[in-house]
This record gives C-alpha cells, sequence and structure tokens, in this order.
C-alpha cells in the first residue's frame, strides 16, 4: 500500500470515477492509475469501485466503508508535511484561501495587506465562489482556510467559526423618492420598488426572502446577481433598488448612490470562517485567521478543531 494508490482511489470519487480526470489530476496515466487501484483492491482483498467493464460507476458497499479512512490518511499525510515546514521554516510556505466576492471584496483586502507585512514569505492565494463552492474547497484541500455567510456551517466535516455579524442597506440614486420617506422604511414601502439583491444562497439572501414572506410580500426582484458592484451598477441605471450588504457601501467610492439603513427590516446575519475538521494549521495561519477576527484566538480555535466545547 502507498499514498500513490490512495490518492487515486480519493481522487476517482472526487471526480465521478472519470480516470482519464484522475490521470491528468495526479499527473500519470490511465493505465498507471487503473494499476493502482487494483493493486490496492487485491491487497485488501475487496473491491472498491463498482465496475462495468474497464469503466469505474460508483462506490462498493466496502468501498464506502474505505473512503473516509483514505480521506484521513492523506490528511494526515499532509499535517505531517505542515508540522515539518513549521519548524524548519516557520515564516514561510502558502495559505489558500477561498471566499465568496463580498469576503474576498469588501472584508478581506486590509488583513491581506496586513499579513502580507508580517509574513512576506507566504505566498497568498485567494480563491472565489459560491458558499457551496467555498465548501467544496476546504474539503478537497484546495483552500486552507474558507470565510462566506451561507452554507459553511452545514457541513460536518467542517469547523465553522463565528467572525461578525452584519446588516444589510437599501441603496439608491440620489433622487430616489425613498430618501423622502419620514422615518425608517417599511417592507411594504420597499416592495412597492422594483428590486435588485443577490442571487439565492448568496450573503444573506435567506433573511430577504423569508422577512418579504413573513410580512405577506412578494417583492419584484428583476435581476439578481452574486457581486454586490453588479447590483450597484445596474441601480445606478435606474433599474431597481438595491439591497446589499452594508460592509459593500462606500459613500467616498460610491458618490452616485445613496444608502438606507435596512438592519431593522431584516435578521442579522454571520460571517464563519471554516477549516476542514482535523487539519493540522502552520503558525502564521492562525496569526491569519485572529487578524481577520479578533476573537477567534489560537487557543480557541484549537480548541474547535479538537472538537471540544468551552466547558472541556
Amino acid at each position: 500500500m502507498n499514498f500513490q494508490q490512495l490518492r487515486a482511489v480519493r481522487e476517482a470519487t472526487r471526480t465521478g470515477f472519470n480516470l482519464t480526470e484522475v490521470a491528468t489530476a495526479l499527473h500519470t496515466s490511465q493505465p498507471g492509475i487503473s494499476r493502482q487501484i487494483r493493486e490496492l483492491e487485491d491487497e485488501l482483498g475487496i473491491d472498491i469501485f463498482v465496475r462495468a467493464g474497464k469503466r469505474l460507476t460508483g462506490l462498493t458497499p466496502p468501498g464506502e466503508a474505505v473512503l473516509p479512512i483514505v480521506e484521513r490518511l492523506l490528511l494526515e499525510s499532509d499535517n505531517l508535511k505542515r508540522v515539518g515546514e513549521d519548524f524548519s521554516a516557520q515564516d514561510e510556505g502558502r495559505l489558500s484561501i477561498a471566499a465568496t466576492h463580498s469576503q474576498a471584496r469588501y472584508a478581506l483586502p486590509m488583513v491581506v495587506r496586513d499579513f502580507r507585512r508580517l509574513y512576506p514569505k507566504v505566498t497568498l492565494m485567494l480563491h472565489q465562489g459560491s458558499p457551496r463552492q467555498v465548501a467544496e474547497m476546504l474539503l478537497s484541500g484546495e483552500a486552507d482556510i474558507g470565510v462566506a455567510t451561507e452554507a459553511l456551517g452545514q457541513y460536518d466535516s467542517l469547523v465553522a467559526l463565528p467572525c461578525y455579524r452584519w446588516t444589510h442597506s437599501i441603496v439608491v440614486p440620489p433622487d430616489h423618492e425613498l430618501l423622502q420617506v419620514d422615518g425608517p422604511i417599511t417592507l411594504d414601502q420597499l416592495a412597492r420598488h422594483p428590486i435588485i439583491t443577490y442571487e439565492t444562497g448568496y450573503t444573506g439572501r435567506a433573511h430577504i426572502d423569508d422577512a418579504f414572506a413573513a410580512a405577506g410580500l412578494q417583492p419584484d426582484i428583476v435581476l439578481s446577481a452574486m457581486d454586490a458592484d453588479v447590483i450597484k451598477t445596474y441601480v445606478e441605471l435606474g433599474m431597481g433598488v438595491g439591497i446589499v450588504a452594508s460592509i459593500a457601501f462606500d459613500a467616498e467610492r460610491d458618490r452616485t448612490l445613496r444608502a438606507l439603513d435596512a438592519r431593522h427590516l431584516f435578521e442579522v446575519n454571520l460571517t464563519r470562517l471554516a477549516i476542514r475538521r482535523g487539519t493540522w494549521l502552520r503558525g502564521y495561519v492562525y496569526a491569519f485567521i485572529e487578524a481577520f477576527a479578533p476573537t477567534l484566538k489560537r487557543p480557541m480555535v484549537e480548541r474547535a478543531l479538537a472538537g471540544l466545547t468551552e466547558g472541556d
């Protein structure tokens, strides 16, 4: 048994049993992948995969039992490398961050800048995606940490830690009639206008939908996007009223727009930082996490990764 065989099994599952993609991912040939898988099966005395001719089509029951063990072995292999690197080159390495657009564009820039000043020899990689894609990048090992508001708390294999709470704002052109409303805007007043906001599953959209539904209102959402800058662009064109994360509005930068506080209309949102359960983090990763969320001190994160609660 060797790690290349284990990687072949893992990649075959991740790629939907496409051995051509497995061979590309592992920089080898398709016959070589087939041989590695078969040799591991012979050694274990089981069939890991269901086959149709030479094609893999799924996992057998023994394969279902084997796969989590394969994942743990490969994770611990990566952890061993990280431990060695942390002691041999404490301030050198790489840090891969997966985040939604809103987090990458508005919440992370100052943290990334300050981190680079402290750790100039650490190579940073920033991946953007939907909340689900952020979770998948963590689970596959492509990302070390992930930041998003939606989805991260839904995966048992991830440790999702609370970072900060935020609210939504309504953005309108400077001559919009909502700016003339006396007192806080109501959902009924907002629903009289075409609305531009986030796609379902992004940046607190569920709380927006829930608020309108609870009020018995059906908003006219004329455009949805995953990018606050896109939303603001179409608001500038007069297509509708925007609902964005408050952090996405900057009065100095967004001079052609005005913002109205919507915290009384929609539930407060919680952004989380997630790490794959069982991962051994290098020292500078803890430093980045604390820079992003000062409440997440290293001992607290370590306890969470170990599955310990506050009283343990």
